[in-house]
C-alpha cells in the first residue's frame, strides 16, 4: 500500500513539474517582441520559524529560492519557480541533530509600483506553494518524506534599480506548509511557519 502510494504520488510530482513547465513555454511562446516583459531572479535568504514542527524546535534555517516571471500588466506580474530551505533541530520527533528540508515548487503573483517620485519601487508578492518535507539524520541519510502539498507564502519589499537590467529586491516573507511525517509506525502532522529575510538578484529582459 504505501509503495503505491510513493508510486501515484510520484506521477502526480512528475505530471505537475510538466504542467508548469508547459505554462513557461506557453507564455514564452506568446509573448511580443516587447523587451523587459520578463525577468528571473535569484535569492538566497535566512529564516526563522514562528512555531514548533510538530515537537521540534528549529534553529535559524537558510536556503535560496529561483524564479521566472512574466509582467502582462503595466505593475502585475506572474511567477514560477523553485525553492529549497532547511532547518535544523537538536532535538525533535524524528530524534536528535536532524535536519528538516523543504523543496518544492512556487507560483503566484507581484505587483511592483514606484514609491512617489523616488527611484525605488515597492514590491507586494503573493502565490501558493506546491513543496514536500524531508527528514535526515546527521550523515545525510533519509529517514522521512512527507510527499508533495500545498502551502502559501505572502510577502513584500523595495525594489532598487542598479541599472536598465538589474535590480536588487530585498524582501520579507511569511511561508506556511502543513504536512504528515512518518518516523517508524507513528505518523506526525507537522504545520512549517516560518519567515523569511534575503536579498534578490532580478534582471530584466
Amino acid at each position: 500500500m504505501e509503495t503505491k502510494k510513493m508510486i501515484l504520488s510520484g506521477i502526480f510530482t512528475r505530471k505537475f513539474s510538466v504542467s508548469v513547465l508547459s505554462l513557461i513555454v506557453y507564455f514564452i511562446s506568446h509573448t511580443s517582441l516587447a523587451q523587459d516583459v520578463w525577468s528571473v531572479e535569484v535569492r538566497p535568504g535566512v529564516n526563522v520559524a514562528t512555531k514548533d514542527l510538530g515537537d521540534a524546535d528549529l534553529n535559524t534555517g537558510f536556503g535560496f529560492e529561483g524564479t521566472f516571471s512574466y509582467r502582462f500588466m503595466p505593475h502585475l506580474s506572474a511567477y514560477a519557480g523553485w525553492s529549497w530551505n532547511k532547518f535544523k533541530s537538536d532535538e525533535s520527533f524524528a530524534g536528535t541533530d536532524m535536519d528538516f528540508e523543504e523543496t518544492g515548487y512556487t507560483f503566484g503573483l507581484q505587483f511592483i509600483h514606484p514609491i512617489g517620485a523616488s527611484d525605488l519601487d515597492f514590491i507586494v508578492r503573493a502565490g501558493a506553494l506546491y513543496n514536500h518535507i524531508e527528514v535526515e539524520d546527521d550523515d545525510g541519510e533519509l529517514i522521512s518524506d512527507s510527499d508533495h502539498g500545498f502551502g502559501w507564502q505572502a510577502g513584500g519589499g523595495i525594489v532598487f534599480s542598479l541599472s536598465e537590467r538589474w535590480r536588487l529586491i530585498p524582501t520579507v516573507r511569511y511561508r506556511s506548509l502543513s504536512r504528515d511525517l512518518t518516523i517508524g509506525n507513528t505518523e506526525t502532522e507537522v504545520d512549517l511557519n516560518y519567515v523569511s529575510f534575503g536579498i534578490g538578484a532580478s534582471l530584466n529582459f
